[in-house]
């Protein structure tokens, strides 16, 4: 009949409620005159409820996992309101409307909230009074309706007729009480000390062992006379049932029950196994891991820790679920290497070796690396810095780790965080959840075997947060130097030391980094490669790796440089190495296709063959001469390295407007719009007539609107352009140039110069215009690369106008 109060209990505990939740006592009659007092609101949130009923006055804990009910229960709780809870028609229904609730439901409140470790809220609500639907007048973001009240007639105290159902109600209800196993005896006690009729009534229909429908016709009749004698037919059926079930179990019943005996069973297998040799008694196990820790190089503390849980587990039953989660834990605590350090290997010059074979360029990271490993073999007892290797996709960062472990002697281990959003899979879950386990830090580690491996946490730019915690948060205590001796685990549930191990980080991004956790780590610049490098890389690397990928032999197929270099510029745009090493790949399918057909092909790879199988080239990042004013290309960088870019700037009749297009940002169009407001206070100087800014409109744009584009970097190119349109003075041939400026034609410096460098040599640009205080960038980057440039560095703009603009002006020019 009931659902027992310790079914209630055990569902709370199984939620993780707070063990001193308060419980709702029982509603007295002065509770209830004061609930039927309350008018039911205009207008009711509606929670939708899928196999339940709820009665007035009754306390129930619900459960709440749709988005829409969450969302509701959260806002009501906080304003304090009441909502409408209504059953559902069908329980299937995911996303309910008017047509599929019942229309008669009861106003309720929120009594108080827990949330859940699945993501659910589980909430106990009691019901006051009952309602009805008039008309659904919202749906998000969660239901909402006009409601009316419902009218409850009730009989006079002194009818005998409505007294004697009652008293029959409660008579029953003791009954069934009696002899259920299933109901505890306390639910007696409520039933005695029920004060009110209606509550009564209300209270036994709720906690029947109804379907929802049968509940819902109870709660939908006005007359409590007629509800109690419906409810009392409802119980006389349920008595029945129970009689016919205690009787069929007094005949059944054996000596011993189903799980005493499978337990008997169990231990007599165990035993017959054992016996055999075919199985592991728990004692075993134990003994075993108590032989395995005195091998450990473990410190007191942990020993004292370990100790302790192997006496825990000792006392367990091996039966209940606990044991294996017990052992699982042992386990992992004498798998960790515990004061276990690989011997470093200490030849600077192997090392250096190793770099180089592996990585073509990467100067300064490579320096840095051995800088590392000069001072840690004069101290010794250095601890590690964390590494943060930032550049664009491709340039080899991640394959850098592999090139340390093994210039070091320590072993490798690498951890993807490209989209990790949960805390657990740094600090590792709590032993009380189902599934528990360690984080992948201390999983690494284990794997690792040693406690000072080249640990490298790749995209680590890449971790987002979500309501499961913020892992780059979590980050911090793991890249700390000064905390990472004792990272703690939730599932270890102690301390162990990071202190030797030696992170290294990669990032395509700094932007996206949270700042504390940038600033625990050195960052370490990895910029993109030169055409020439680009073409070493290709041939010492890229095709011998293919080659080998593809089943073939190195007199199979030759590439030559001149050939890579093509397609380094017709094929690849990137700063990395990543397309031209699928570039490669297309070239050696072509030969490996040749040769299963048993097709004659040039073993020798010509021009006309990269075309042939490539395609033509496709790259349009070179510098493009042209005689017409207003056309200067600039320098920007990019999340894939340098690039050029061309800004346009054309004259139109008009009344001085300023448009601008080409996707851009707002940094740009405010370098846009402060370049012209220059050009108008300085017209006289720059011989430009005043007259002009009002008859003509000016249109500025940077081709390839497809691509977003912003930052400080288009100033002075922004302000030659327009400078070059009104003077019709076009701009000299194969110059870029790269720099922003100020309302006082100062010119300022700005980043990326290294990528910027790169693309211009791509695109074959002769001379570069730069801010005087890029000069140091400049200086830091090899003599290799600025082969063939020319530098003009310059603080002001009339130094940019005088260097970048031809003193004649251009060929059919406008007359302004």
């Amino acid at each position: 009949m009931f659902k027992p109060k310790k079914f209630q209990i055990d569902i709370m505990s199984q939620q993780e409620f707070d063990q001193d939740a308060e419980f709702i006592p029982l509603l007295s009659s002065k509770d209830e005159e004061e609930m039927n007092a309350e008018a039911v609101p205009e207008t009711l949130a509606i929670l939708p409820l899928r196999n339940m009923v709820l009665f007035p006055g009754v306390v129930i804990p619900i459960t709440a996992g749709r988005d829409q009910s969450i969302k509701l229960l959260q806002e009501a709780n906080k304003n304090n309101e009441a909502i409408g809870v209504v059953a559902q028609k069908d329980e299937s229904v995911e996303d309910p409307g008017q047509e599929d609730l019942h229309t008669t439901g009861v106003v309720a409140r929120i009594l108080k909230v827990f949330k859940m470790p699945d993501g659910n809220t589980t909430v106990i609500i009691q019901g006051k009074k009952r309602f009805e639907i008039d008309n659904i007048v919202e749906t998000e973001p969660y239901l909402k309706a006009t409601t009316k009240s419902v009218v409850e007639a009730r009989p006079a105290a002194e009818n005998e007729e409505f007294n004697a159902i009652i008293e029959k109600i409660k008579e029953l209800s003791l009954e069934i009480i009696k002899e259920s196993p299933n109901i505890p005896s306390e639910a007696s006690f409520a039933i005695k000390n029920i004060e009110s009729n209606s509550f009564l009534v209300n209270f036994v229909s709720s906690n029947m062992n109804l379907k929802v429908e049968d509940k819902q016709n109870l709660l939908e009749i006005n007359d409590l006379k007629d509800r109690a004698l419906e409810t009392l037919k409802f119980m006389n059926v349920e008595r029945q049932k129970l009689e016919l079930k205690n009787d069929i179990q007094s005949r059944v019943q054996t000596d011993i029950n189903k799980q005493q005996r499978e337990y008997f069973l169990h231990q007599q297998m165990k035993t017959i196994q054992e016996e055999l040799g075919g199985g592991v008694s728990s004692h075993q196990e134990i003994d075993e891991m108590r032989q395995r820790a005195k091998t450990k190089k473990w410190d007191d503390k942990v020993k004292e820790h370990f100790e302790k849980e192997l006496a825990k587990m000792q006392r367990m039953n091996p039966q209940v679920a606990e044991f294996s989660i017990q052992r699982n834990y042992l386990d992992l605590i004498l798998d960790l290497p515990w004061n276990e350090y690989s011997k470093d290997n200490f030849d600077l010059k192997r090392a250096m070796k190793i770099l180089d074979r592996d990585h073509y360029g990467l100067d300064d990271v490579k320096k840095r690396i051995i800088e590392y490993l000069a001072v840690l073999k004069l101290r010794n007892d250095m601890k590690s810095p964390i590494l943060c290797l930032y550049g664009p996709p491709g340039v080899g960062k991640t394959s850098l780790g592999k090139s340390i472990a093994e210039a070091l002697g320590r072993e490798y281990v690498r951890i993807s965080l490209g989209g990790l959003r949960d805390e657990a899979e740094i600090r590792g879950h709590r032993k009380t959840y189902i599934g528990a386990m360690p984080g992948r830090i201390i999983q690494s580690i284990k794997k690792a075997k040693t406690s000072n491996p080249v640990f490298v946490l790749d995209e680590i730019d890449k971790l987002s947060s979500s309501n499961n915690g913020d892992p780059s948060s979590a980050m911090l205590e793991v890249l700390d130097p000064e905390q990472n001796n004792s990272f703690y685990d939730n599932f270890l549930e102690m301390g162990f030391d990071l202190s030797k191990v030696m992170f290294v980080a990669t990032s395509n991004s700094l932007q996206t980094i949270q700042p504390a956790l940038r600033d625990r780590m050195e960052i370490i610049n990895v910029t993109g490669y030169t055409i020439e490098e680009k073409v070493e890389i290709g041939k010492r690397h890229l095709l011998p790796k293919q080659l080998k990928e593809h089943g073939m032999q190195k007199d199979q197929f030759k590439l030559a440089k001149p050939q890579i270099e093509k397609i380094v510029e017709g094929y690849t745009r990137e700063s990395g190495v990543r397309s031209l090493d699928k570039q490669i790949a297309k070239m050696v399918r072509y030969a490996a296709k040749s040769i299963a057909m048993e097709d004659p092909y040039d073993l020798k790879v010509t021009n006309e063959t990269v075309i042939e199988v490539l395609g033509a080239p496709r790259m349009r990042d070179k510098y493009e001469n042209n005689d017409v004013a207003g056309v200067v290309t600039g320098l920007a960088w990019t999340r894939v390295g340098g690039d050029i870019l061309f800004i346009e700037s054309i004259l139109s009749k008009g009344k001085g407007q300023l448009n601008i297009t080409g996707n851009l940002g707002k940094v740009m169009k405010e370098s846009a719009t402060i370049a012209m407001e220059y050009i108008k206070a300085h017209a006289e100087e720059l011989g430009i007539n005043p007259e002009t800014f009002d008859k003509y409109n000016v249109h500025i744009h940077v081709p390839e609107g497809a691509t977003p584009k912003d930052g400080p970097s288009a100033g002075i190119t922004m302000l030659t352009s327009l400078v070059s349109l009104f003077t019709q003075r076009k701009v000299k041939k194969s110059i870029a140039m790269t720099g922003e400026i100020t309302l006082r034609g100062k010119v300022l410096p700005v980043g990326g110069i290294k990528e910027k460098i790169l693309a211009a040599k791509r695109a074959r640009i002769k001379e570069i215009l730069l801010c005087e205080q890029n000069r140091r960038d400049i200086e830091e980057i090899k003599a290799d690369y600025l082969k063939g440039l020319t530098f003009h560095y310059v603080s002001d703009m009339s130094n940019v106008l005088e260097l970048a603009l031809t003193k004649q002006k251009v060929k059919n020019a406008k007359v302004l």
